[in-house]
C-alpha cells in the first residue's frame, strides 16, 4: 500500500505536494519523492521518512504548477531511493506515480527491455513510464498513452502520470486501488484518499474500477477506459483533518479490519511466486516455524496444516526460546520465520543461527527488512502498512501465505479453491459488526474470558484472547476444547463468559460437547458457527458464518469477527484500541 498525490494549481505545486503527502504517510513510510513539470521534468526522491528526506533535500524546491507525488510502502525492490517513486522514462520527458501491484510486470519489462528502454529500478512501477513514452512516440498524446497502457497492466494500480509535452495536465487511472479527485477553486487534485487534500478542499469525486481521469487547473473529466466521458456527482466531506487520517473510522484498528477482504485479495496476487519458491526448496523431512506474538499463532495454524494435509512433521517454536532448540535442526529442516516488521530482534537472532545448518524462509510484510537479507527465500504478505498496535490484517495475510505455501506443497487444488472465496466471505461477515457490537456491551465488566477451540481453530482461540489481552486490558485464555476436563473447568461459572468456535467439520461434535459441559455449569456462552447450525439455536449470543466455511478455512475468516469483539469491548471501556498500554507496534529489541 502507497500514498499518490497530484495537483494543477495557479502557484507552486510542491509545497502543496509535499503538505498533501505527509498526511498519507500512514499508507507507507520507507521512501517519498516529488515531481513537478515545466519544460522538463523536476524531481526529488529519497528513501526515508517523510521529514527525513525532506530536510537532506528540501522536497519543496522545486519549480512548477503541476506535480505528483508518492509515499511508498515498498512491495518490489528494496526501500531504495532508486526505487523510490516517481519513476521516469528514457528521456526524463514523463513521470509517473503508481499504487498497487502489477502482476504482469515481469512481462512487459522484458518486452521493453528488448525494444531499447533501460530500467533504473527493480520496481513494477516503471514499466507504467516506459509503456507511456512508447505510445506517445507512436503519435499518442498523454491521455491516449496512458489509455492504451492500463489495457496492458494485469493487476491493481491507481496512477498519476505527468508529461513535458502537457505540462499543465495530469492523466491518471483506477483500477482496484483508491483515487479520488478534489475539486476546488484554486486548482484540481487527484489522490489516493480524501485525508491528502482536506485542507485543500472537501468537494471529492470518487472513482470506480477502470476509469480514467485528466485534472487539469480549471477542468477534471472522467472517461472510461474507450474515452467515453462518465459524469460524477461531487460529494462535500464533512470530516475534520484528524478523523480524516482514519478516513472517518474511529480508529486505525477497525479500518485496518475492514481493509482485510482488499489485504486478502492483494495476498492471493502472490500465489505463483510462492509456487515458484516451493519449486526451489531443497528436499526436507521436518518443516519449524519460529515466530513471536500474534505470528506463533498464525504458525501454529500452519503446522496443523502441514501435518494434516501433507504429514510432514511440523513443529512451532517462540523465537526467544529458538536458542534452546538450535541441536534438533539439520540439513533437512525448513525452518520458516514469521515476523510483520522484519526487524523483530529475537526473530533475527533465531534466523542467524538456524541458517548454519538449515535452508531457511521468511514471511514477512516490509520489503528490505533486515529479515530479509537474512533468509535464503522470501514471501512478502501485502497488508500493507498497519498503524494500529494490535494485530490484525498483517495476521490474516501471514494466514493467506501460509494457506498457499501449504497448497503447493501439497499440491492440494482443493486448498487453492477454497483460497478464491476467501475476500467474497470477508466482507458479508463484516456485516455482522452491529450484532458483535451489542455482544460486546453485554460482556465488556467481566474480569475474564475463555476462548476454546480445537484442531486447526485452536489458534484462533489463542488469538482471540490475546486480542482481548491487548487492547481491553480484560484476562482472555485460548484452550484446546478437549483440555477443559484436565483443570480449566474448574474456573468456570456465570461470571466468566465463554467464546466457543464452532465451525462445521470432523472435529465439530467433540467440540460441541465440550460447550455442553460449560453451558452445565452456568457461563455465557458466545458461538461462533454456520448458519445451518440447528444444535446452537438456543444460544443467544451468536456470530454465524457460511456454511461453506469449514474447519479447515475458518481459521481465516472466524479470527476477524473476534477482532471486532475485542475492538468493540475496548472501546465501551474507554480504551484506545490504537495505543494499548505497555505495548509498541514493532518489537525490535531482546
Amino acid at each position: 500500500m502507497c500514498g499518490i498525490v497530484g495537483c494543477v494549481l495557479n502557484k507552486t505545486a510542491a509545497p502543496t505536494l509535499l503538505n498533501s503527502i505527509r498526511k498519507l504517510e500512514y499508507r507507507g513510510y520507507d521512501s517519498v519523492g516529488i515531481s513537478t513539470v515545466t519544460d522538463t521534468i523536476n524531481i526529488k526522491k529519497g528513501s526515508g521518512k517523510i521529514n527525513e528526506v525532506d530536510s537532506r533535500i528540501n522536497l519543496t524546491d522545486l519549480e512548477g504548477t503541476t506535480g505528483i507525488a508518492h509515499v511508498r510502502w515498498a512491495t518490489h525492490g528494496n526501500p531504495t531511493e532508486e526505487n523510490a517513486h516517481p519513476h521516469n522514462d528514457c528521456e526524463d520527458k514523463i513521470s509517473v506515480v503508481h499504487n498497487g501491484i502489477i502482476e504482469n510486470y515481469k512481462q512487459l519489462r522484458q518486452e521493453l527491455i528488448d525494444e531499447g528502454h533501460e530500467f533504473k529500478s527493480m520496481t513494477d512501477t516503471e514499466v507504467i513510464p516506459h509503456l507511456i513514452e512508447k505510445y506517445m512516440k507512436d503519435g499518442c498524446d498523454l491521455l491516449c498513452a496512458v489509455q492504451k497502457t492500463v489495457k496492458r497492466l494485469e493487476g491493481s494500480y491507481a496512477i498519476a502520470a505527468i508529461s513535458t509535452s502537457e505540462p499543465d495536465r495530469i492523466v491518471g487511472a483506477r483500477n482496484e486501488s483508491p483515487l479520488i479527485i478534489g475539486v476546488s477553486e484554486d486548482g484540481n487534485y487527484l489522490a489516493s484518499d480524501v485525508p491528502a487534500i482536506l485542507n485543500e478542499t472537501n468537494q471529492i469525486i470518487y472513482l470506480e474500477d477502470k476509469e480514467l481521469i485528466v485534472v487539469e487547473n480549471d477542468n477534471v473529466e472522467v472517461l472510461d477506459y474507450d474515452l467515453n466521458k462518465i459524469e460524477k456527482e461531487v460529494t462535500t466531506i464533512t470530516w475534520d483533518p484528524e478523523m480524516a487520517e482514519k478516513c472517518g473510522y474511529d480508529h486505525f484498528m477497525i479500518k485496518e479490519i475492514y481493509e482485510e477482504p482488499q489485504v486478502i485479495k492483494d495476498t492471493l496476487s502472490e500465489s505463483e511466486s510462492i509456487h515458484e519458491i516451493v519449486k526451489k526448496f531443497k528436499k526436507f523431512n521436518r518443516i519449524c516455524f519460529v515466530a513471536c506474538g500474534t505470528s506463533y499463532h498464525a504458525s501454529l495454524v500452519g503446522e496443523y496444516l502441514i501435518e494434516s494435509q501433507i504429514g510432514i512433521p511440523t513443529e512451532v517454536i517462540l523465537a526467544s526460546e529458538f536458542e534452546y532448540f538450535q541441536k534438533t535442526t539439520d540439513d533437512h529442516t525448513l525452518v520458516i520465520f514469521l515476523t510483520q516488521s522484519g526487524e523483530t530482534a529475537d526473530t533475527i537472532k533465531a534466523l542467524k543461527i538456524a541458517k548454519q545448518k538449515s535452508e531457511t524462509l521468511a514471511i514477512v510484510n516490509v520489503v528490505g527488512s533486515s529479515i530479509t537479507r537474512e533468509a535464503d527465500h522470501v514471501i512478502y504478505t501485502r497488508a500493507g502498512p498497519e498503524i494500529s498496535v494490535a494485530a490484525t490484517k498483517t495476521y490474516i495475510s501471514q494466514l493467506i501465505c501460509i494457506y498457499l505455501l501449504v497448497a503447493y506443497l501439497g499440491e492440494n487444488q482443493e486448498i487453492l479453491d477454497k483460497l478464491e472465496k476467501i475476500p467474497e466471505y470477508a466482507e458479508e461477515l463484516l456485516k455482522d459488526e452491529d450484532k458483535i457490537h451489542t455482544i460486546a456491551k453485554k460482556y465488556k465488566d467481566a474480569k475474564d474470558f475463555f476462548y476454546i477451540g480445537r484442531g486447526f481453530n485452536y489458534p484462533t482461540a489463542l488469538e482471540g484472547a490475546l486480542k482481548l489481552k491487548e487492547i481491553t486490558y480484560i484476562h482472555g485464555e485460548g484452550y484446546p476444547a478437549g483440555e477443559l476436563k484436565h483443570g480449566p473447568l474448574a474456573l468456570i461459572d456465570k461470571n466468566i463468559p465463554v467464546v466457543g468456535i464452532l465451525p462445521p467439520g470432523p472435529s465439530y461434535m467433540k467440540t460441541y460437547n465440550n460447550l455442553e459441559e460449560i453451558r452445565a455449569r452456568g457461563a455465557d456462552m458466545i458461538i461462533l458457527g454456520s448458519k445451518d447450525d440447528q444444535m446452537i439455536s438456543e444460544i443467544e449470543d451468536k456470530i454465524l458464518f457460511d456454511p461453506e466455511i469449514d474447519e479447515i478455512i475458518a481459521p481465516l475468516l472466524y479470527i476477524i469477527n473476534l477482532q471486532l469483539l475485542s475492538y468493540h469491548i475496548s472501546v465501551e471501556k474507554g480504551i484506545d484500541p490504537d495505543k494499548p498500554k505497555n505495548l509498541a507496534k514493532s518489537v525490535t529489541v531482546e
